[in-house]
């Protein structure tokens, strides 16, 4: 049996692949703090679960619409207007099995072979490996630790070629927290405004978990909102990671042809899911509320204790919770057994010595970073800092 040589385009996720490594230490007996996922680590709120409860009570268990029910999208637009000021239809807005879903569908109802996608870097992992699948060129636009890893409008307009048919990035961004504001994302649209033939996917998952005011959307602007392709979902706001449910808005033929590429790959998402998630959006919003607070605070904490060991430098994130740290002072060196040669050798470092799970900012396409997940408990992250103060103390 001869594997499809498409899989040979893109690797395991590194969060994945940290996250199982961590759980064979811990499955051995080691005491191993996972800073690798980014899952919030609190549970669904009550008032969510318990519309689950009463859709299976009622008999919701049937097959839903492709696009997702009526209802959750009715939801969505209510969401996406009360939220974001964006005027969508119903015919504007699909569901999906998680926001990774909604991607998929994107990327591969867009892309064809040869086409360049524009991809700023840091980047979420999944971006470039799904281009990859669809035959695509991947075009990476490096931010740096000085612009607070946001892409300047002079960067864009450099890269756009006629080949370039679509721009894909985050805010607030997975792995950096780097949240753009009304003005960068404004420089950035004026740019767009002159490329008509490029599309945008903004993908807008950490819209919630914002330290610094009010979520600024890329489809907020009328020049070019028919070309932004909005992702979110419920995973990160409403701590709903495990129900894998997402949607996406955007102009009505692309819905239409996700809507012909889902009903091949999975059909309509979970019926009870998206029950639940229309109690997530129309009704009490104070858990999310609380849960942010409780990341803000962990945040303050944790970027502080970071900072204070020598060799590391760190951006402030202003969303999301993570921590992405250079880390290239502690290339070359050793604690006498071990040489860190690249990011990747110092997460394992740190996972076989502090037994502290990270993930190389190889994978998010910065190799002198690694990435850190704040989503764990205080007593976790004091412990966490101190062996990780204890490891690259260690290294001369």
């Amino acid at each position: 049996m001869q594997i499809a040589d498409r899989l040979n385009s893109f690797s395991e996720p590194q969060t994945l692949k940290m996250a199982k490594m961590g759980r064979e230490l811990r499955a051995k007996g080691y005491h191993v703090i996972d800073l690798s996922l980014g899952e919030p680590d609190f549970i669904t709120p009550q008032h969510i679960r318990d519309a689950a409860t009463e859709a299976m009570n009622k008999g919701f268990t049937k097959y839903t619409p492709v696009v997702g029910i009526p209802e959750l999208r009715e939801a969505i637009c209510q969401k996406l207007k009360r939220d974001n000021g964006l005027e969508y239809t119903l015919e504007e807005v699909m569901v999906s099995t998680g926001a990774k879903q909604c991607l998929a569908n994107a990327i591969l109802s867009l892309v064809n072979p040869g086409d360049e996608v524009l991809i700023p870097t840091p980047y979420w992992v999944t971006y470039s490996a799904l281009v990859e699948l669809a035959e695509g060129t991947v075009r990476y636009l490096p931010c740096s630790l000085e612009t607070d890893y946001k892409l300047r409008p002079e960067q864009l307009e450099a890269a756009i070629t006629d080949k370039t048919k679509l721009f894909i990035f985050s805010s607030p961004c997975n792995p950096t927290g780097s949240v753009y504001t009304q003005k960068e994302l404004a420089d950035l649209e004026a740019v767009f405004k002159r490329y008509p033939h490029v599309t945008i996917i903004s993908d807008e998952i950490y819209e919630y978990i914002n330290y610094n005011g009010k979520h600024e959307s890329m489809a907020q602007f009328a020049s070019i909102k028919d070309r932004v392709i909005l992702v979110n979902g419920f995973s990160k706001g409403f701590a709903m990671t495990g129900w894998r449910l997402g949607y996406m808005a955007g102009p009505k033929a692309i819905i239409q042809a996700c809507d012909k590429l889902q009903a091949q790959f999975t059909s309509g998402a979970n019926s009870i899911a998206q029950r639940a998630a229309v109690a997530a959006l129309t009704e009490d919003l104070q858990p999310t509320y609380d849960m942010v607070a409780a990341f803000q605070n962990r945040k303050s904490y944790f970027i502080e204790a970071l900072s204070t060991i020598n060799g590391m430098k760190l951006n402030d994130p202003q969303g999301a919770f993570y921590a992405f740290p250079d880390i290239s002072y502690f290339f070359g060196k050793t604690d006498g057994t071990t040489v860190i040669k690249d990011d990747n050798d110092l997460s394992m470092y740190l996972l076989h010595t502090a037994h502290v799970s990270t993930v190389c900012g190889t994978a998010f396409g910065n190799g002198n970073c690694i990435r850190l997940s704040f989503a764990t408990s205080m007593e976790n992250l004091q412990e966490a800092v101190k062996r990780i103060r204890q490891a690259l103390e260690a290294l001369h």
